[in-house]
Formats: C-alpha cells, sequence, structure tokens
C-alpha cells in the first residue's frame, strides 16, 4: 500500500492532549447500532451495504512457487491488527481479548502464528482495569525503544482516549508512566468525546505522524466521528503543532461512521485509508482518500463504494493496517468475521487476515479478502 514501509503502519496522524472534563457525559464503550442476523449480517442491498459475500476466486499457488498462507492466518479473535516487523519476525498487535489487554503473535513466514504474553499487561492509573475497552493497538519504533499507542477508559473524563506506553523489545511487557492519556479530545473546545484508534505513520523523510478518529459518535456526542492527524516528536511521545482534520464521512455506503486510519506513502501522494459502516456486520468495509501532505488535504477516492468488503468467507473486512515483508512487498493486515456467523453476540470472532496491496497507476489493489491458499 505504500512506496515504502518499514513498519508496520508508517506515521501520519496526529495527537492532541487534553485531560480536562468535557462538555460530554461518560459514553458506554462501542456506541450502539444495528445488530446482525447471524447468518445474514448485510446491510440495505449489496451495492449499499459493502456487498454480499462472494466467492473466493483466488487461484491456488502454484506448487512450484514455495510456501503460502491462508486466511485467517490466526483463527483467533484478534481485531484491529498491527502487524510490526523487527528483524526476521513478525509481531501483531490486536485489540483486548482472551483476558488480554494486548494481545500479541509471531511469526517468522507470515503463515503461521503463536501467542505471546500480553504486551501491556497493567493499564496506567489514568485507565480503567479489567473493563475490555483496551483497543486498536499500534507500534512504532524509535532508536532502540518501541512505543505502543493504545486505546482505554479515561477514569477522569469517563471516555475512550489515547495512551502511550513503552517497551525495549517489541513484544514488551510495555509501559505507560504517564499521568494522563496522550490524546484525548474531551475539553474545551475539543469536546468530541474521547479519542480512538490510533495510528502512526512515518513519511519518506523520516518524519512521524500520529492519525486517531475523534469519538463523536458516541451517544454524549451523538456526532459524526472524524480523522485526525499530527506531527509526532522524534521520540514518538510528544506531538508537535495542531491537530488537523483530516476527512470525515458522507457517503453512503459509509454509514454511520468511519474510523480506523491508516496511511501509505506512493509516488508522491500520501493514501489515507479508513474502515466504515458498522462495525459489527459484514457491511463493514474499508475505503481510502489521496491526500497532497501526511495532514491533508484529502480527497476521497471510494465515494459510491469501498475498496474492500465482504468476501468469500471473510465478512465485515476492516481494522486495516500495512507492514513490509523481509522481501520489501507490501501486505495489509486486517480482521474479519468468519461466515456465516457475525458478532460477539452470536459467538462469532474477528480472525486476524493478510493480503498484499499493491499499486495500478494512482490506485490501490487488494487482493482480498482471500480465503484460498496463496503464495507468499
Amino acid at each position: 500500500m505504500r512506496e515504502s514501509i518499514s513498519h508496520v503502519r508508517r506515521l501520519n496522524g496526529a495527537a492532541l492532549l487534553v485531560v480536562t472534563l468535557g462538555s460530554c457525559a461518560p459514553a458506554a464503550s462501542r456506541p450502539s447500532g444495528p445488530s446482525d442476523d447471524p447468518v445474514d449480517a448485510g446491510g440495505p442491498s449489496p451495492v449499499e451495504d459493502g456487498g454480499a459475500p462472494a466467492p473466493d476466486a483466488s487461484p491456488p499457488p502454484d506448487a512450484a512457487a514455495g510456501a503460502s498462507y491462508t486466511n485467517p492466518v490466526f483463527a483467533g479473535d484478534f481485531p484491529d491488527p498491527f502487524v510490526l516487523r523487527e528483524g526476521d519476525r513478525y509481531y501483531a498487535f490486536a485489540t483486548n481479548s482472551g483476558g488480554k489487554n494486548v494481545p500479541v503473535v509471531t511469526s517468522t513466514d507470515l503463515a503461521s502464528w503463536s501467542e505471546l504474553p500480553d504486551a501491556l499487561p497493567v493499564l496506567p492509573a489514568w485507565a480503567r482495569a479489567n473493563a475490555s475497552l483496551t483497543w486498536a493497538p499500534a507500534v512504532l519504533k524509535r532508536g532502540g525503544a518501541f512505543v505502543l499507542y493504545f486505546t482505554a477508559r479515561s477514569i477522569a473524563s469517563g471516555f475512550q482516549c489515547i495512551g502511550r506506553a513503552i517497551a525495549t523489545s517489541p513484544a514488551g511487557p510495555y509501559v505507560d508512566d504517564s499521568s494522563g492519556p496522550f490524546v484525548c479530545q474531551v475539553g474545551g473546545q475539543a469536546a468530541l468525546c474521547g479519542s480512538i484508534d490510533a495510528s502512526p505513520f512515518v513519511g519518506p523523510n523520516g518524519d512521524a505522524y500520529l492519525l486517531w478518529k475523534s469519538d463523536e459518535n458516541a451517544p454524549a456526542c451523538a456526532g459524526d466521528a472524524r480523522l485526525w492527524g499530527q506531527r509526532l516528536g522524534v521520540d514518538g511521545i510528544s506531538l508537535l503543532g495542531s491537530p488537523t482534520e483530516l476527512l470525515r464521512r458522507d457517503r453512503g455506503w459509509e454509514m454511520p461512521l468511519i474510523e480506523g486510519p491508516s496511511m501509505l506513502a506512493h509516488d508522491g501522494r500520501y493514501y489515507l485509508f479508513y474502515s466504515a459502516g458498522w462495525w459489527e456486520s459484514s457491511s463493514y468495509a474499508i475505503g481510502y482518500a489521496v491526500c497532497a501532505t501526511p495532514l491533508g488535504p484529502c480527497a476521497k477516492r471510494t465515494e459510491d463504494g469501498p475498496l474492500v468488503k465482504s468476501g468469500g468467507e471473510a465478512l465485515g473486512p476492516g481494522g486495516q493496517e500495512f507492514f513490509n515483508d523481509a522481501a520489501g512487498k507490501t501486505w495489509m493486515a486486517y480482521h474479519g468475521w468468519s461466515s456465516p456467523i457475525v458478532g460477539y453476540q452470536n459467538g462469532g470472532g474477528r480472525s486476524l487476515r493478510i493480503d498484499p496491496i499493491a499499486f495500478d497507476g494512482e490506485a490501490p489493489v487488494v487482493a482480498g479478502p482471500t480465503t484460498s491458499p496463496r503464495p507468499l
């Protein structure tokens, strides 16, 4: 997806540190939305809702081509995945699951993954513990240290906010010794019911950014969620300048919200990818915009429908992040429900999937969702 990505997501966003109590009342976890039937989890129509499941038309790998992978590459519940390559090993991080704040799995070949201990075993003092509200982690390497960005519930404000934790090993354990959230849009003119889905991006010149979503769709604000970006300091734990609005929901297929930003650089342009629709449905899908700089302005390209939607056994793909393998090939990591079950209330789970991404001229092309064996 990007012209070059050295770690799972190049930073391109921003973060706003606000720890005062805003005018909004505390929100519940994720916003309440339409529930899905366990078999037919689609929306109003295949065109509007991201598409009905279709057979995976991927050709099988050539036996002579060597190693292959088959989605899901990790079948356990692993939402909002972020993949970091460090040396010859890959580390994937996910939203809380299985009693862990930040689950981690590791691989040397991208095809088979094994579980590691919780990357963030202890939440910071500012965050509510044991609440299953630790979401969408992402990691940025800075010198000899690793910075983990994560979403957790702020005790002071009652809203979801972004924290940062540091470790000397990519798998952790990460420690957040801060007295408050790193990014938390809850007070003053930024009373936006919190901030979630942090994603780092490193531009071609080495400048780092943070992307995130303001949680304005929370019941206390009842607004439209927006995507933001801000420059990061060289240490990855400081912010430069002010946050910049990058994108907002304005297309029918995106209802009821956009979230989960991530970025790639290609041929002098910056591609801002995002997830849209209701996360617990088969209509959840991935779109993108093209930006002049990491901080915009950005123009949407997926105006009439998503770039990646439900297909084959994978329903509601989203939570996309990007990384390069050791050979320089760019991959998209994402999650998806396994057909026919959509929704946790129905016993479903969002599993880890990967597919390569390339560009045809100015247009990104994703080989997925795939569900049959594919060459690595």
